[in-house]
Formats: structure tokens, C-alpha cells, sequence
């Protein structure tokens, strides 16, 4: 083919034409290589909905939280919460802790 009829060709005429050869190095640079690029965004995206996971879960264990101390306004609820977390007694109690081996062999 020579050089004539190479240009002739449609597709050989797009890419030659001098927006697509200004837009398709543009296009690159804006997806790849800039510091606001696609592949910046889905990174920061990605975070985003990680720390907002973790908000969630952070508020569910405050209302948790909220609960508990609601609960613990009650003198018998105080008493049966440090007797069964902190292990507490009264003076004239005695303890016995019984652990399970549920390891099995």
C-alpha cells in the first residue's frame, strides 16, 4: 500500500486526526499518571467505605455500650455485672471458678 491509500483507510484517518491524537494521550495521562487519576480515586473510595464500615461498628458497640451502663443503674444489676466481669465477692462468699477443658484429645 502506499502512502496514498493508507490514508484513505477510515480507521488510519481517525487515529490520524489531530483531536483523537490529542484526547487518547490526555485521556491516559488523566486515568494513570496524574495525582487525581482514576486509579487514585478507587483507592481513596476503597478507604472511605473501610472507615465507614468501622464507623458502624463503632457506633453499634456505643449503643451496646449505652445499654449496658442503662442497665447498671439497677444495684442488683451492678452487683450480678462485677460478680460475673471482675470476678467480686462479698466478704463472707467463697469463690469457685470452674473451667472446662474443651480441648479434646
Amino acid at each position: 500500500m502506499t502512502f496514498k491509500e493508507l490514508r484513505k483507510n477510515k480507521i488510519i484517518k481517525f487515529i490520524t486526526n489531530v483531536f483523537v491524537l490529542i484526547t487518547i494521550p490526555f485521556l491516559i495521562w488523566m486515568f494513570f499518571i496524574d495525582d487525581n487519576s482514576y486509579l487514585v480515586h478507587r483507592k481513596l473510595n476503597t478507604e472511605i467505605s473501610d472507615l465507614e464500615s468501622t464507623i458502624l461498628f463503632y457506633q453499634k458497640k456505643i449503643n451496646e455500650d449505652k445499654a449496658t451502663i442503662k442497665k447498671l443503674e439497677d444495684s442488683l444489676q451492678l452487683e450480678r455485672f462485677a460478680r460475673e466481669k471482675y470476678l467480686m465477692k462479698k466478704e463472707n462468699e467463697d469463690l469457685y471458678l470452674i473451667e472446662f477443658d474443651t480441648i479434646k484429645n
